[in-house]
């Protein structure tokens, strides 16, 4: 049976942001990559001029560690061993490609080469909406099933406006083309702003008398409500943190998704809170 994200048409959330995914133009924007940083310094007689020695190292150790291949299957011939490289890569799973990456990355022996690629992968992972990033040499997904399961709920909320808001955020987010992470965070804290005046029922409630209605009638934590007052405390301020935050000439996808995610998780506790407390919310 279908999960109720999925009828709702909101599960695609994990390839908006190819968690579980790898699509063609980012597949071939990381070849691309490895062409440039790799492919594209050796000469066509490989095995016999000294500048080939770092691919020569690197294909051994690809043979014989990530292959498992017998090492007399090397071909002497670039063009042939480039073809089996290149044919495993684009037929490969996701997974698989990001295995490679992550081992060509770590075993070609100019640490400096390395470190390019790896800043180009990250460019390219980033402009195609990936979940993954080269942390301290190694691919890590720096998007969690929590994280992901917290926006997938909100976008589920049946209260129009804040899922409206979300959805645009994460269109935003999302689009690979022209990424806009500025309106991103703008469509996030909208979210906010909705559910604190559907729960009042006052068009211009702040987030802090939204938290006081539910203090009266469920109670909360002193600690806690500072903590979301802190954070959000600019969600209703022209010349607060908003402010500056949105003023910020380098916001990137990691400022958008905090955003996304903070909000979608706060939207969900009001929810659950008001629920709790008797509040209708409609």
């Amino acid at each position: 049976m279908k999960s109720f994200s999925q009828r709702k048409g909101l599960k695609p959330i994990k390839n908006k942001m190819q968690i579980e995914s790898m699509d063609a133009d980012l597949r071939n924007r990381l070849w691309n990559a490895l062409t440039v940083c790799y492919w594209n310094k050796v000469k066509a007689d490989w095995l016999n001029y000294p500048e080939n020695k770092g691919i020569l190292t690197l294909f051994n150790k690809l043979w014989h560690n990530y292959f498992k291949y017998p090492l007399d299957t090397l071909s002497n011939l670039w063009d042939r061993t480039y073809q089996m490289i290149r044919k495993y890569f684009f037929e490969c799973a996701w997974h698989e490609a990001y295995s490679f990456i992550e081992f060509v990355a770590n075993n070609y022996p100019d640490k400096t080469v390395n470190r390019q690629f790896m800043d180009f992968c990250d460019s390219v992972l980033e402009s195609e909406v990936s979940a993954y990033r080269f942390v301290g040499g190694r691919i890590t997904q720096i998007t969690s099933e929590e994280e992901i399961s917290g926006i997938e709920q909100a976008l589920a909320t049946p209260l129009t406006p804040v899922r409206a808001h979300l959805e645009r955020a994460l269109d935003l987010l999302s689009d690979k083309k022209s990424p806009d992470y500025r309106n991103s965070i703008k469509e996030s804290i909208s979210a906010v702003e909705s559910i604190c005046i559907i729960t009042t029922g006052d068009t211009k409630a702040t987030l802090g008398q939204c938290l006081k209605e539910i203090e009266s009638k469920v109670g909360l934590h002193p600690a806690l409500k500072n903590a979301f007052s802190n954070l959000y405390g600019y969600t209703s301020s022209a010349e607060g943190i908003r402010h500056a935050l949105l003023d910020e000439p380098k916001l990137s996808f990691e400022d958008a998704k905090f955003m996304l995610v903070s909000c979608s998780t706060f939207v969900n506790y009001l929810i659950s809170k008001a629920s709790k407390a008797g509040i209708k919310l409609n």
